[in-house]
C-alpha cells in the first residue's frame, strides 16, 4: 500500500468513526414520556374480571419462582418492570396477564418474545398465527401474534403483542426497522411486552376469551395510559 492509499484509508476510518458517532442515539424515548408503575396502572378488577393472587404465570425470569404477583428483577437489563396477574371470572374461567417495560428498546437491548420464555420453561410451541384484535370503535385493532404452548398435559394458548416507541410490532423484522428508524432520528424507543393466556380450555374458546379479555382490559385503563399499551400510531 502506498502513501497516498494510506492517507485514503485514514481519512475513510476518521469519517467513518464521525458519520457513526453522528447517527448514535442520543434522545432516550423514556426519559420525556411520562412514566409508568405498572402495578398501579393494571388494574385488579374490570368488567367481569376479578385478580386472584393463587394462579401462577410463565415469567421472563424462568430462574425466579413463578406466580410472583408484581415487579420482578430485569432480564439482563432489558425490562425494568415485570408485572403478571391471573384473573378470574363469574365462569371460573382464568386468564393470565403479564406486562412487561423496558426503558431502552435497541439493536443490544431488545424484548425478548414469550417463545424463548416458555421454551426456557420447558414448553413446546405449536400453531403460531398472527390476528388483529378490534377493541373500540375508530382505533385501529391491536396486531397480536398468537401461538399454542404445550408442555405435558398443559395446554396454554397465548396472545401477545409488542411495541417499540409508538408502533405496534409483529415480527422481527418489523420490529429491526422501527428500531433502525428510531436510531437514524438519533432515538432510542422504549418498549413494551403485553401477553395474555388461558389455560383448560381449547384453542379456539381460548382466543376467543383472549379477545374479550383485551376489551375489556383496555375499556379499563385510563385514557392517559391507553398510549402504553396501543402505541399512537
Amino acid at each position: 500500500m502506498n502513501k497516498m492509499q494510506i492517507v485514503l484509508a485514514s481519512i475513510a476510518i476518521v469519517l467513518a468513526a464521525l458519520l457513526a458517532d453522528l447517527l448514535a442515539p442520543r434522545v432516550l424515548i423514556a426519559r420525556t414520556a411520562p412514566s409508568h408503575d405498572l402495578v398501579d396502572v393494571i388494574p385488579k378488577r374490570f368488567g367481569e374480571w376479578t385478580f386472584d393472587p393463587g394462579i401462577g404465570l410463565v415469567t421472563p425470569a424462568p430462574e425466579k419462582a413463578d406466580g410472583v404477583e408484581d415487579a420482578q428483577p430485569a432480564l439482563f437489563g432489558i425490562y425494568n418492570q415485570v408485572v403478571g396477574r391471573g384473573y378470574r371470572n363469574a365462569n371460573g374461567d382464568i386468564v393470565m396477564l403479564m406486562v412487561a417495560y423496558g426503558p431502552a428498546q435497541d439493536f443490544r437491548l431488545k424484548a425478548h418474545r414469550p417463545e424463548f420464555c416458555y421454551i426456557a420453561a420447558g414448553f413446546r410451541i405449536i400453531d403460531k398465527t398472527d390476528a388483529a384484535v378490534p377493541y373500540r370503535d375508530g382505533a385501529r385493532p391491536i396486531l397480536v401474534t398468537r401461538m399454542t404452548a404445550v408442555k405435558g398435559s398443559r395446554l396454554e394458548p397465548v396472545s401477545y403483542w409488542m411495541r417499540v416507541g409508538d408502533e405496534l410490532t409483529r415480527g422481527v423484522i418489523d420490529r429491526q426497522m422501527v428500531r433502525l428508524n428510531y436510531g437514524l432520528r438519533g432515538i432510542i424507543p422504549d418498549g413494551a411486552l403485553v401477553r395474555i393466556s388461558t389455560v383448560g380450555l381449547s384453542p379456539v374458546d381460548s382466543f376467543r376469551l383472549q379477545d374479550q379479555f383485551i376489551r375489556d382490559f383496555l375499556a379499563a385503563v385510563r385514557p392517559e395510559d391507553l398510549r402504553f399499551f396501543t402505541g399512537s400510531r
